[in-house]
């Protein structure tokens, strides 16, 4: 009996890395450095193993994505209150680094980010597909993260925001055909002025805080994550136009263990915790 139930098991694994591999929209080089199968010595589970710089993928306490829930997270008005985006119009490239598609100003100033008074610059925005995030237990198709970086520290804070389908998103309207006409994986174009406070139509409301990681190798740790709770809208021609455009139909990281972090979520109409007692 349980023997069947191992070859039952290992015909599912078997089953379900041949679905995996039958998204993948382009074939993977041989000398990737990572990858986001599930079933490759070079996908998730295997990043920390890859390079000794990257241990920290494997053995990390605070990784990211994680799963935010208002229920279960605590309101604290002292550690939101005072951030606030002051983008502004930049020059900017645009990369296809193979595994993401990013808008990158950090050669300029496309303004900044402040968080308990402390500046973060703009560096860049890109995309994953679908949402590393989860909101109260919900995966949604793209999520955005605006990484910003303070030039002092060179600590990181990114905000997140997360897509459904629906109208086209403002932001990807202007590039889409910049990300068509992109020669190849890894290749770069020239963007006139990119104005980046396009992509937050809705402004800060209501979000997420946590501190945790960046969702790539290094996985370098003690990222301050803002995501915001705001669902935006993207036509699925256009999450199509990302996908297509690098390796793997699908770039998000798991979920990582919250390993007793606090979690907290603003909301300014709210007078204390919002998680159940």
């Amino acid at each position: 009996m349980e023997t069947l139930k191992k070859q039952t098991h290992l015909l599912i694994l078997a089953m379900f890395c041949m679905v995996w591999l039958s998204l993948l929209s382009k074939t993977v080089k041989g000398d990737e450095k990572f990858n986001y199968d599930p079933c490759s010595k070079k996908g998730p589970k295997y990043w920390g193993e890859l390079k000794k710089e990257w241990e920290i993928c494997k053995k990390g306490k605070i990784q990211s994505p994680i799963a935010l829930s208002k229920w279960t997270a605590d309101y604290y008005y002292e550690a939101f209150s005072d951030l606030t985006i002051d983008h502004i119009p930049a020059k900017a490239y645009l990369n296809n680094d193979g595994h993401e598609i990013i808008v990158d100003w950090s050669t300029g100033n496309a303004g900044s980010i402040k968080i308990n008074n402390m500046d973060y610059q703009l560096q860049n925005f890109h995309w994953h597909h679908p949402s590393e995030h989860t909101l109260d237990g919900k995966t949604y198709p793209l999520e955005l993260h605006m990484v910003h970086m303070n030039i002092a520290t060179n600590d990181k804070a990114v905000v997140g925001v997360v897509f459904e389908y629906g109208r086209p998103d403002p932001f990807i309207s202007l590039i889409e055909k910049d990300i068509k006409d992109l020669d190849s994986e890894e290749d770069k174009k020239y963007l006139e002025k990119m104005d980046p406070r396009i992509a937050m139509v809705d402004g800060i409301r209501k979000y997420f805080r946590y501190i945790g990681s960046l969702t790539t190798p290094p996985c370098t740790e003690g990222v301050i994550w803002s995501v915001m709770e705001k669902v935006q809208t993207v036509s699925p021609d256009q999450v199509k136009i990302l996908k297509d455009a690098v390796k793997e139909e699908k770039n998000a990281r798991p979920l990582q263990k919250v390993n007793g972090r606090e979690v907290f979520y603003f909301d300014p109409s709210s007078r204390g915790s919002v998680a159940a007692e």
